[in-house]
């Protein structure tokens, strides 16, 4: 594949995540799928590494159930070889407290044979967890 098809394929999944259609994002990963956002904390229920589709439907379910996204603009889109990597504006409120985080989010994806085999995404922790204190 090219570098501007795995980017055309991270958009895509972008969009699907904008319309909610997980099912979207879903058909875009290889079955033993590497999903993780890496972190020190547990704060987030979306936080930690998952293996397969089945586990990354559980981490979108996890994520929506948590938060409302009211902005998720990608700002630059860099590819090299089977890896896309973006930065992503993003600001969500708190289902539960009502309280919002606004940050970049830096995602970092590998693709093989027009599907993503390994997702690692970095967002500021801090803000995160401070949202789950309440709970």
């Amino acid at each position: 594949m090219t570098t501007d098809t795995n980017i055309e394929i991270i958009t895509a999944c972008y969009e699907s995540f904008l319309k909610g259609d997980a099912d979207g994002i879903l058909a875009a990963l290889s079955e033993g799928v590497d999903w993780g956002v890496e972190t020190t904390t547990t704060a987030a229920p979306w936080y930690g590494t998952r293996i397969g589709k089945a586990e990354v439907a559980a981490f979108f379910g996890e994520f929506a159930t948590a938060m409302d996204v009211e902005e998720f603009t990608p700002l630059v889109y860099a590819a090299s070889g089977d890896d896309v990597l973006t930065v992503v504006r993003c600001r969500a409120r708190h289902r539960t407290g009502g309280r919002m985080v606004t940050m970049d989010l830096h995602h970092h994806f590998t693709l093989r044979d027009g599907l993503i085999v390994r997702y690692r995404g970095t967002e500021d922790t801090a803000q995160v967890a401070a949202l789950f204190l309440d709970d």
